[in-house]
Formats: structure tokens, sequence, C-alpha cells
């Protein structure tokens, strides 16, 4: 799928890496020659995915502060190097009304989704990239710019995500670039509740037709990894198939022709 992109030998560590765009993401670094560090929560299912990358793999709750300092141990320990960190594990509960938030599910979302990936760019800074750089994407949302029904709580920890992003972009650099990817509606298991009820009707309003593939945000991830996105730090890269723009489709209330 991909070119080197000078990641050939680098040790990358993938959360939620066994479904989705953190498996689509883990199996492009493999192929451009990464080392691959894989977790997530099932242990059948991170052995499975760690073998078929030729990697390692541990399974655990990326919220669990003892899980992620044995996932960038591991990493160190079996490649002697942290290059890569990509930020994916998520949870998308409490779904639904705020003023029907379980406060202690409120708080494990936050741990997940914020907490996480702010201990493991500690983790791996501290273990290697302070000395030798780096680089870190977090995976936010397209939704973290706007409102919408049932998912207050995810879109609120990830704007908070889209945030400690840049604030570390400003804090880490020269050495350590970190980035985010925010996608639109992505064919994942995550979002299955959203896409497949109405997917031809969600298509034929985005510019480019369809909705996305884990393999569309997966080149992002890598890009923004790269030597060629050396000059990019604290950007927030939109893979959205054009969900940002799609008022411009409604051609209807112009009196335009065509669709």
């Amino acid at each position: 799928m991909t070119s080197s992109y000078g990641l050939r030998g680098r040790a990358v560590v993938v959360t939620g890496a066994t479904r989705g765009i953190g498996l689509a993401s883990a199996r492009a670094f493999a192929e451009a020659g990464a080392l691959v560090c894989v977790s997530a929560r099932d242990a059948d299912q991170v052995r499975r995915v760690a073998g078929e990358l030729g990697g390692v793999g541990l399974a655990g709750n990326v919220g669990d502060p003892s899980h992620a300092r044995a996932l960038t141990d591991l990493c160190l320990e079996t490649f002697g190097r942290l290059d890569v960190l990509v930020n994916n594990a998520a949870t998308n509960q409490p779904f639904g009304p705020l003023m029907d938030a379980d406060p202690e599910v409120w708080r494990e979302a936050f741990t997940v989704n914020v907490e996480a990936p702010l201990r493991l760019v500690q983790y791996a800074w501290r273990g290697w990239m302070r000395e030798h750089g780096g680089a870190v994407v977090t995976v936010c949302t397209e939704g973290a710019g706007h409102v919408g029904p049932g998912v207050g709580a995810y879109g609120t920890g990830k704007a908070a995500l889209l945030h400690l992003t840049q604030q570390l972009a400003g804090e880490l650099g020269p050495g350590v670039r970190v980035n985010s990817v925010s996608p639109g509606l992505v064919r994942t298991e995550m979002a299955r509740f959203v896409w497949e009820p109405g997917e031809s009707e969600i298509a034929a309003g985005l510019p480019l037709g369809r909705i996305g593939e884990p393999q569309d945000v997966a080149r992002a991830v890598l890009w923004l990894c790269s030597d060629e996105a050396e000059w990019v730090t604290g950007a927030d890269l939109l893979v959205d198939g054009g969900t940002r723009v799609r008022a411009a489709r409604t051609r209807d209330a112009y009196h335009l022709p065509g669709a």
C-alpha cells in the first residue's frame, strides 16, 4: 500500500490496534518496514495481529497506568527504541444525553480518551523520544468541532484531546512532532450504529461520494509519522470525505442543475 516513507526499522506503538483504524494503521507501518508493537483489550486478537505483523503485543486497557507503562517498556525492551506512538484507542461511552450520563462512566471515558494518550506520550518521551526524537499521532474526530445527539461525552473528550495534541506539539518540539488526524464517518465497528442504517444516504451527501474506510485514515497517520512530514507539527488533518464542506452539495437551495 505504501513506500517505506523513511520508517523502515523504526519502532511504533499503536493502541486499539486489532480492528478499524488502529489495525489498518498497524498494517501500514508493518508494510513500510517498521517494527510494530500493538495493544488492545482482547488477548487473543492481540496475539493474532502481532503474529500477522511480525511484531509484539500486549493486551490490556490503555486507561490503566500499569498497562501503559508495560506497553512502552515492551517496545523498548524488544526493539531497543520507540520512535512513533499512535494514540488510537478510545471509547464512545457513555452514549446519550449528558443529563443522563453516569459520572463514573464519564470519568472512564476521559481516562481512556484523554488521560491515557498523555500518559503514553510521557512514557515514550522519558524512555526514548527526549533523547532521540520521534513522532506522535492522536486519532481525534471531525465531530470534535460541532455538537451531535448522543455523543456529548465522546465529542467533549476528543475536543480535549485535540487541544492536548496541540499543547504537546508546542512543548515537545523540535525533537518530537505531535499531530492529529480527525476522521469523518469511517466503516468501523465502533461507528456501525451510525453508518449501517443509512450508508447510501450519508455517502450521497458527501463531496467524495462514500464513507471512509480504515485505510483512508491509516495513510494519513503513516504520512504524519514519516520523514515526508518533517516540517509538520501541531496540525490536525481532516480525513472526512468532505464532511465539513458538504453543505455545498445542497444545490436545490440555489436552483442549480445537477448534483
